[in-house]
């Protein structure tokens, strides 16, 4: 507790007003001492005693309690900040400072840490909240610990009202070298099966002209490897297999010189688009479900449908030339020779050997698939006899093998126990129970893939299976049509055979060993399909390199998942089995990791602008010393850093004297001018 003596005014009136009486009082004494009135000094003195009562000093005694000066420590811990021991200076920084405070009564310390933000590192919120808190009058100083990687750096000290030094503690080496991988230029979306071409560079201080090997894969897949020039765009090229989302992964091998793998790897989402798939239909002879099959297909605008119905045998005898029953021959050769490969799917619909084909033509087919193209077969009762495609090269890619039978009367499809698990029919079998029946069944066993749709008791009605490359299915019945007229409830027919087609197109989204993943609000979610009664353990690679084990839980038939909390940025790895895959958490290529060296000059404009000081400090380096100093002196040094005492203080008690007061000073004037009036009539 202190006092202290000052002078104050209460002016009675307007201050200028008061100076323009004085004004005219000393312009009047100087007239009457130019005019040689004797009188002139008394009216002076009587009129600068009514201005000093006007201007009412008092004298005020106060008693003082002085307050201590506040700094403000923001600690940055943003992702970038645990490369290295960047997070340790930033501690012993801290540490420094409140052993400053503990040691001096006068000042006080708050502190702050943040500024990991999906867009980067954004400390201008953190300044804010905290000179929020803070006093002007009794702020010392704001000291920032941070590898100056920051992404909102203000340039405008008078924005925050900074009459305080701003210091900038450089957490980790300021000379430390890196090689990171920037992707320039990525498409958004791309053809399936064709290149899409990426341009990238990479960057490294410690070989600027030397060469590095860059893998690129699609989802987790087979990586491609290119050899590219360091410090120069590139482009690389790589084909989309997959219809939709591609996740695609980029990652140049680790220099000499490395503080983090973590920005040698960019990752780019492409939408893989199909240019129109082409399907061609082949209907052995006019019946009922021909139509239906040709308007699910001409229904969908994506799809290019290229239709030929055989309407006679070509050893039937009526005397009837061939090219004169049909408006347009039936192309064998061009279709089933020279162009087979342009197509994505080959249907036949109650197709019989006739002789219209040749074996050779069925055995290109056979290897068609083999090749990685898709085949389906819908049957009739000549699949059963001798006329069958099952007695044909076709043999070896046919899911099913006739047994001779052939079952009438009604039943009604079900799902089979596969099919629960399938990702084609699984989501159609709790609406099972109001399927409409068919009719007749084509007997047979099914010799590979799995039997997603069976009869009541238990016989093979759609089977799906893997070729080769390719993929075929085979429906082991001609009343499907049935549902498609809504016959007795009708059915999923449009849903069924349209999720059928884009299965054996091989469409992602179903097939039926399948890995996916999202992050959406900080938690990892990862979804296996299988037809496995169970799920390997999943495991996590975070992309710090922390790997973690998650168990799979059985959340409906055939899909396993399992959760975690994501609280790292950029790629994760994760494996189940021998399926792989990957994820972004939080953005594909966060600024946070685009470079990770320290950056002196991060905070330059605030340190420069309020004299204060950058220091780095190194692995190693003991943290700078705190010292107080005046406002006008120095507040930086080599190895330490000031903070400014402000000498605040609040008054406890006040008492004022009034110094002119009214009787006195009243009295006082009239004796100066009647002394005056008197030195006049001598």
């Amino acid at each position: 507790m202190t006092s202290a003596s000052t002078l104050a005014y209460a002016p009675l009136i307007e201050p200028a007003m008061i100076a323009a009486l004085a004004g005219l009082a000393l312009a009047a004494a100087a007239f009457a001492l130019v005019r040689g009135m004797k009188g002139w000094l008394w009216r002076a003195l009587a009129a600068a005693l009514l201005a000093a009562a006007l201007a009412n000093p008092a004298l005020i005694r106060e008693q003082r309690e002085a307050l201590s000066d506040i700094a403000l420590l923001i600690t940055d811990d943003s992702p970038s900040m645990e490369v290295g021991e960047r997070s340790e200076a930033a501690a012993r920084t801290a540490e420094a400072l409140r052993a400053a405070a503990e040691r001096d009564p006068s000042l006080e310390l708050i502190e702050i840490s943040g500024g990991g933000a999906p867009d980067g590192t954004r400390l201008t919120p953190l300044l804010r909240d905290g000179l929020g808190r803070i006093p002007r009058e009794r702020l010392a100083g704001v000291i920032v610990a941070s590898d100056g990687q920051i992404h909102d750096a203000p340039d405008d000290a008078e924005a925050f009202g900074l009459q305080a030094p701003f210091h900038h503690v450089v957490t980790g080496r300021p000379d430390a070298r890196d090689r990171r991988l920037i992707v320039s230029e990525a498409p958004a979306y791309g053809l399936v099966g064709e290149d899409v071409t990426f341009t990238l560079r990479v960057e490294d201080e410690g070989a600027p002209a030397g060469t590095a090997t860059v893998e690129l894969s699609i989802d987790g897949g087979e990586p491609v490897s290119a050899r590219v020039q360091i410090g120069r765009d590139v482009e690389v090229r790589a084909a989309l297999q997959n219809r939709g989302p591609n996740t695609v992964q980029i990652e140049v091998e680790a220099g000499e010189e490395e503080l983090s793998l973590i920005n040698n790897r960019a990752a780019v989402n492409v939408t893989g688009v199909r240019d129109r798939l082409r399907v061609l239909l082949v209907t052995g002879e006019p019946h009922n479900g021909a139509r239906a099959w040709r308007n699910l297909l001409k229904s969908d605008p994506s799809v290019d449908l290229v239709h030929f119905t055989i309407l006679r045998p070509l050893d039937k005898d009526d005397s009837v030339p061939p090219d004169e029953l049909a408006l347009i021959a039936f192309p064998t050769f061009e279709l089933f020779q020279l162009r087979l490969e342009e197509f994505d799917l080959v249907i036949f619909d109650r197709y019989r050997r006739r002789g219209i084909l040749r074996p050779l033509y069925l055995d290109n087919i056979a290897q068609y698939v083999r090749r990685g193209g898709a085949f389906l077969v819908t049957t009739g009762p000549p699949f059963a006899g001798p006329e069958s495609l099952a007695r044909s090269p076709l043999a070896g890619v046919l899911p099913a093998a006739p047994d001779g039978t052939i079952a009438e009367g009604a039943f009604r499809p079900r799902v089979s126990e596969a099919g629960l698990r399938h990702p084609v029919t699984a989501p159609m079998a709790s609406v099972q129970s109001g399927w409409g029946p068919w009719y007749r069944r084509i007997g047979a066993s099914a010799v590979s893939g799995e039997t997603v749709l069976e009869s009541p008791d238990g016989e093979p009605l759609l089977t799906l299976a893997r070729a080769g490359e390719g993929r075929a299915a085979i429906l082991l019945s001609d009343q499907a049509w049935l549902w498609e007229r809504g016959h007795e409830g009708g059915g999923p027919h449009d849903e069924l055979f349209r999720r059928v087609a884009h299965w054996l197109m091989g469409e992602p989204e179903l097939d039926e060993e399948r890995l996916t993943s999202v992050v959406a609000d900080g938690t990892l979610s990862v979804t296996r399909t299988t037809l496995a009664e169970t799920a390997p353990p999943l495991d996590v690679e975070w992309p710090s390199g922390r790997t973690q084990t998650l168990d799979m839980v059985e959340v409906s038939p055939g899909r396993f998942q399992a959760e975690a909390p994501a609280t790292e940025q950029g790629l994760v790895r994760l494996q189940n089995g021998d399926l792989t895959a990957v994820v972004a958490s939080g953005p594909l290529n966060p600024r946070e990791y685009a470079d990770l060296r320290p950056d002196p000059q991060g905070l330059f404009a605030l340190v420069e602008a309020t004299g204060g000081g950058v220091i780095a400090l190194p692995p190693g380096r003991a943290a700078p010393e705190i010292r107080r100093v005046s406002g006008t002196s120095r507040a930086y040094g080599a190895d330490w850093l000031g903070l400014e005492r402000n000498n605040a203080y609040v008054v406890t008690a006040a008492q004022r004297t009034p110094l002119a007061p009214g009787l006195l000073i009243a009295a006082l004037a009239l004796a100066l001018l009647a002394g005056a009036w008197r030195r006049e009539g001598r």
